[in-house]
């Protein structure tokens, strides 16, 4: 068939109406979330006036690997994936930068907050963006509880303990941690976008 020019104007104007794949986006998907705020210290560990978000259902059923998806996903939204671990079983936090916890094999409970923190169950699909400061440990885990790990673009995260005499020093670091540019989960909306801005 002989394409003059009205068929082909048209035939663009029909194109446009197609959806456009992305690839080597992250899918924008909404996703349950809840928030918990761990404000006070806990013996040497400072945590955080912005509130710890713990996303739910991120990985859709269809993934084919549940790491290399949340890998993309953080990779996408500007946050680098850095590790395939569980966690350390000893309370430990960052006081130079906030962190992004996708649970992509098992369950466990973590206590978040130090010693006398809250204990929270993570299954697979549940993403945890922790805030510079927020104490963290493993209290129990199936075999096969891993997760990936990732922060913000050119950051190595420090390991900091839980020390009494360094408190005031890693509060002070903690308060001058800045707010990330994009979320891990959502990118450039919903999620810390809206909560850490406001908080």
């Amino acid at each position: 068939m002989h394409l003059d020019r009205r068929r082909f104007v048209t035939l663009l104007g029909l194109m446009a109406l197609l959806p456009i794949p992305r690839l080597g986006f992250a899918d924008p998907r909404e996703v349950a979330m809840d928030t918990l705020l761990i404000d006070k210290p806990d013996g040497g560990v400072p945590n955080n006036s912005l509130p710890v978000l713990i996303y739910h259902r991120v990985i859709p059923p269809d993934a084919v690997d549940n790491a290399d998806y949340l890998e993309h996903l953080f990779r996408s939204n500007g946050w680098p994936p850095q590790w395939r671990y569980p966690v350390y079983t000893f309370t430990h936090f960052h006081s130079n930068t906030h962190e992004a916890l996708g649970v992509f094999s098992g369950t466990a409970k973590l206590q978040l907050g130090g010693e006398h923190g809250k204990i929270i169950d993570v299954k697979v699909g549940d993403v945890l963006l922790l805030p510079a400061g927020i104490g963290h440990k493993q209290i129990s885990a199936d075999e096969d509880f891993m997760l990936v790990g990732a922060y913000p673009p050119d950051i190595k995260a420090d390991l900091c303990h839980d020390e009494l005499p360094l408190l005031a020093a890693r509060t002070k670091a903690v308060k001058a941690v800045p707010l990330p540019a994009t979320d891990p989960v959502t990118g450039h909306s919903e999620g810390s976008m809206l909560v850490w801005h406001k908080s």
